[in-house]
């Protein structure tokens, strides 16, 4: 029955796709271009009074079908350019080209309300659930991709500290190693461990996307519960960013990104680099400490004295855009590095004095692109890259470490029982192959494959003097998809599969009958989807998706850390079944913009990998598949502008995590868990935020601007243990958190400099149990940017 009705959608759908292409009429293609004669993508063009329009591609081409004979006028907007109108006539069966220049906005305008789609609001009108962030409204303050990520519907960032500290992402209630991080949708960790959200500045991206439970193949990702993929500056023109910021805690950031061509040669040269340094001195509020004067436990304050971080990166990047055999061609070298003291572990009763976590990277690259590669319509996009990555855990120290500064000897470690000088080294090769084709503008289709493979070595120098037994993984992944655009672009469908190819590797293993042999295993598993849009109207929209995803092991989690984490090469993947619906809303009256969405999700997964204690032994671990969990929420999200004089936006999350493990780990009947059905503890389950802010052009002189930003964190209290075992004493507080900051911009933003206030009312701030976040904070930040 179900193979049935499948069938008969597809005919349908088939069918609905003929009788589209088959109507008639005139066609209308051309490019639209700037005033430098560089493609303009994502700019809308429409035919004034009717419904028909489209928006360009990569290369700034458009085409407009079954146009009726007549006179008409073409309507070209986009962001920061300005609106352009021609008059055109078409015949009936007549093919028209029109090249049309842009001339950019002579003012730069945070926030400025124009009927132009762009990129960012694209994608929140595809058919994934999706949110996209422009950040050109962050890149005069202080924020890393962290601080502004933490303000979007369905993300919650959970910090142990400042910055630098550990932290745990999660996308509707789905976290950790389930999330994947990209940079032009090239995994981060290609970039080496080094590179992290929380030390990476706003202003190396251009915007970010956050896939929810969904991915397209494109990102060839083995993503549990979504992915977040930074979009760098992609264009050809020169410009330059230069910032520099500092603050309390002896906090400095300073960041730049660049672009120049040669004029002779036609070579283009990239460079990005950022630099963060914080003593992270921040006051612990009510430690408690032993008072020998008074030989009791008292309450008192205390600077943090063991939180050092730096971290550093540069990337360079060499070669040349829009030729006749490629339309993009780069080699790049990138090094980063970080040094970071360690205060804390998961709670901030024991504190660290000595232990240490540093590393280095080191990576080359290739891209190319080519567009209507052979015959027209079909792309190709190539990446391959080469890093070494390597990192060492410091803990020797034989003292316990207090809050007031003081030390006592002891036989142990500081992090673990055992002394460890570990040095973890993972070679990585990843190549990327996507091929894209456009058979007409109503089918299209997408092929994409990953080859990532990492070897593991690591070992604890006062133990032996090498890894005698690295490991290997290699990942491939391929994706297919199939999209339709019907009725005029009203309606997208978009039919996805993908395969998980787990290549295993090991010297010497045991086996289950104790004998030492050499592991080599190859898995395969397969995974499913679809996305759909529909445009109810032109302001209106619903949207749903649904996809079978898997996660596949990590080498850290199949071969230990060669210290405190045992290997287990045993481990399955992670698995689960997500589903997205939701509607959106936007519209246009006068100088007034209004776009809404909403939507729930539901994620049932099941072989969640967690670190457990190794057959009883306290200071080691092991990596076993444990638990299942489902988790169903609802999510909402309203902005609204006024000119580019006003925004505001709020929005509010809400999920029910819930334990859906019914029988303890190695176990198949018998007696159920106790916690079976019960809310999973130590987990936000609904929090929210909201914005504002108002700016003015010219109000302190010509080609300048002032502008005034608050906005407001909200975190619901949650318990720390199982719901049923909480007490008032065993949860997490509400959370709220203001933050504002002014800026004034001089000569067109050319000249920016900005003061920001964070915790502004210096509220006690927890991520996490007992795991004090800073209070309230003071930053100014120097910005040039010129293009």
């Amino acid at each position: 029955m179900r193979t049935k009705s499948l069938l008969i959608t597809s005919i349908f759908m088939l069918v609905a796709a003929i009788l589209h292409a088959q109507q008639p009429g005139a066609i209308i293609t051309g490019q639209i271009l700037s005033n430098t004669q560089q493609p303009i993508p994502d700019a809308a063009v429409t035919l004034k009074g009717t419904a028909i329009g489209t928006y360009t591609n990569s290369n700034g081409k458009f085409k407009l079908e079954h146009v009726k004979p007549g006179k008409y006028t073409l309507v070209v907007t986009m962001l920061n350019f300005k609106k352009t109108e021609k008059a055109i006539t078409v015949t009936n069966g007549s093919t028209l080209s029109e090249n049309i220049l842009l001339e950019e906005e002579s003012v730069s305008k945070e926030g400025v309300t124009v009927t132009a789609r762009t990129h960012t609001r694209e994608l929140k009108e595809s058919g994934f659930a999706v949110n996209a962030i422009d950040t050109k409204a962050f890149a005069n303050t202080t924020a890393d991709m962290n601080t502004v990520l933490n303000r979007t519907t369905g993300v919650r960032i959970r910090e142990q500290g400042g910055m630098g500290s550990d932290f745990n992402f999660s996308i509707n209630g789905l976290s950790g190693k389930s999330i994947r991080f990209f940079i032009d949708g090239i995994p981060m960790e290609v970039m080496g461990s080094s590179m992290t959200l929380n030390n990476i500045p706003i202003n190396l991206a251009e915007r970010i996307e956050v896939y929810k439970g969904v991915l397209p193949v494109s990102l060839g990702a083995d993503a549990l519960g979504g992915a977040v993929n930074l979009v760098t500056n992609q264009q050809v023109k020169n410009y330059l960013d230069a910032s520099y910021s500092f603050g309390s805690f002896n906090t400095h950031r300073a960041a730049v990104t660049g672009q120049v061509t040669g004029k002779k040669t036609g070579l283009i040269a990239r460079v990005s680099a950022f630099y963060n340094y914080s003593d992270n001195d921040y006051t612990m509020r009510r430690i408690k400490i032993w008072d020998e004067a008074q030989q009791l436990y008292v309450r008192k304050d205390f600077r943090r004295f063991h939180d050092q971080y730096r971290s550093t990166m540069a990337q360079a990047e060499l070669g040349v855009m829009n030729k006749k055999w490629a339309d993009v061609f780069f080699i790049g070298a990138g090094f980063s590095a970080t040094d970071r003291e360690i205060q804390t572990g998961t709670n901030q009763e024991k504190v660290y004095g000595a232990a240490t976590q540093n590393g280095t990277a080191f990576n080359t690259s290739l891209r190319y692109k080519k567009a209507d590669l052979f015959t027209k319509g079909l792309d190709l996009n190539v990446f391959a890259s080469h890093t070494e990555d390597k990192y060492q855990v410091t803990d020797t120290t034989g003292y316990r470490y207090y809050w007031d500064g003081s030390r006592v000897p002891t036989n142990q470690a500081e992090i673990t029982t055992i002394k460890q000088l570990t040095h973890i080294s993972r070679p990585r090769n990843f190549a990327r192959v996507n091929l894209s084709y456009d058979l007409s503008p109503v089918h299209s289709f997408n092929l994409n494959y990953t080859f990532d493979q990492t070897t593991n070595k690591n070992y604890n120098e006062l133990l032996t003097d090498k890894d005698h037994n690295p490991g290997k993984i290699g990942k491939h992944i391929l994706g297919l998809a199939y999209q339709q655009n019907l009725m005029n672009g009203r309606w997208t469908n978009t039919f996805f599969g993908k395969y998980y190819g787990m290549d295993l590797q090991q010297p010497e293993t045991v086996s289950g009958t104790g004998k030492i042999t050499t592991a080599s295993e190859f898995n395969n598993y397969y995974g499913y989807g679809v996305a759909s849009r529909f445009k109810i109207t032109s302001v209106l929209g619903v949207k749903a998706s649904v996809e079978k995803a898997y996660r596949l092991q990590e080498v850290g989690e199949v071969f230990g850390n060669g210290s405190t984490e045992i290997g287990n090469p045993a481990l399955k993947p992670e698995h689960s079944t997500n589903v997205n619906a939701g509607a959106y809303y936007s519209i246009q009256k006068g100088q007034h913009r209004i776009f809404a969405e909403a939507g729930g999700f539901y994620r049932n997964a099941a072989d969640f990998i967690y670190a457990v204690v190794y057959q009883s032994n306290a200071s080691m671990s092991q990596y076993l598949n444990t638990s299942k969990v489902r988790v169903t929420g609802l999510e909402a999200d309203v902005q609204y502008d006024y000119q580019d004089l006003l925004h505001a936006s709020v929005n509010a999350s809400y999920q029910n995590a819930i334990n859906n493990t019914k029988y303890a780990l190695g176990s198949s009947g018998g007696t159920i868990e106790s916690t079976y059905k019960n809310k999973i503890p130590n987990q936000p389950w609904m929090f929210g935020n909201a914005a504002a802010s108002i700016g003015k052009n010219n109000l302190l002189g010509k080609n300048t601007r002032i502008q005034l930003n608050w906005d407001l964190q909200y975190v619901h209290w949650f318990y720390l243990t199982w719901e049923e075992l909480g007490t008032s004493n065993s949860r997490v507080p509400d959370q709220y958190i203001q933050n504002m900051s002014v800026t004034y911009s001089l000569q067109n933003g050319k000249y920016n400099i900005s003061a920001e206030c964070r915790n502004l009312a210096d509220a006690p701030a927890f991520d996490n149990y007992r795991l004090q976040k800073p209070g309230r904070a003071f930053s100014v930040k120097f910005r040039y940017f010129i293009k």
